[in-house]
């Protein structure tokens, strides 16, 4: 299984965990088995400056990801990512390493979208896409 984690940067396991799924600087890449990493890489986000709905799920996707964890995301990527049949896992936060042990316990899953979901989405918030 590969998971995607929106980064503030490409310090592996102690990289910091994004808030903001779509403007965040880097994605972790983890090749998980089981319990057990067996690699780990950062990809910058190609998007960082930039983008418009349903891009950064494409790329996302493009990198073989088959869940997708962030602090936040709004309702407009999560579809696109339920679409790609990518499970997305928001409200994580402190480091990569922390946020993996959470998702691999059970303890961090689903997605809740953004409060910023209901009004149409701008990026003043920190939910991401």
């Amino acid at each position: 299984m590969r998971i995607a984690i929106s980064a503030e940067n490409q310090n592996g396991m102690d990289s910091i965990v994004s808030h903001h799924f779509g403007r965040c600087p880097a994605y972790i890449l983890l090749d998980v088995e089981g319990d057990q990493v067996k690699s780990i890489h950062g990809v910058d986000n190609p998007y960082f400056e930039h983008h418009t709905p349903g891009m950064v799920p494409d790329f996302i996707n493009s990198q073989g990801a088959n869940v997708m964890i962030s602090g936040g995301m709004g309702w407009k990527a999560i579809e696109f990512f339920q679409q790609y049949g990518i499970q997305v896992a928001t409200g994580a936060s402190g480091t990569v390493g922390e946020t993996l042990q959470r998702y691999l316990s059970g303890e961090l899953n689903g997605a809740e979208p953004c409060n910023d979901h209901e009004g149409g989405h701008n990026h003043q918030d920190d939910c991401g896409e």
